[in-house]
């Protein structure tokens, strides 16, 4: 495997990872916290970094059907959330990340 390159993000409020503390994202990528993921709360936010993206899969959300990618942790592989690929219903299309919040 070759060298792994992390991104450091300057700022006060910065979401990261909990299980290695690896920045995600900042509070201004943040879109909304309304959201529910399988084991509780979850935020859907603009732009992640230091994530690794899964492959695609159809999957049932609360919203109806879409394609979405698992999202992990680059440097301890944690589980974090999601992608939005698209959705199958045009009024729900949106490119945004969902990450788990565990608390």
């Amino acid at each position: 495997m070759g060298k792994l390159f992390m991104y450091y993000l300057s700022g006060t409020n910065i979401f990261s990872c909990g299980t290695c503390k690896v920045h995600l994202a900042l509070f201004d990528q943040l879109i909304s916290t309304d959201f529910q993921g399988r084991y509780g709360p979850a935020y859907l936010f603009g732009e992640c970094v230091n994530v690794i993206v899964g492959e695609s899969e159809d999957r049932n959300l609360t919203t109806g059907m879409h394609v979405v990618a698992d999202i992990y942790c680059v440097r301890c592989d944690e589980h974090l959330g999601w992608k939005y690929e698209f959705a199958k219903d045009e009024s729900q299309k949106n490119s945004n990340i969902v990450v788990f919040v565990y608390i």
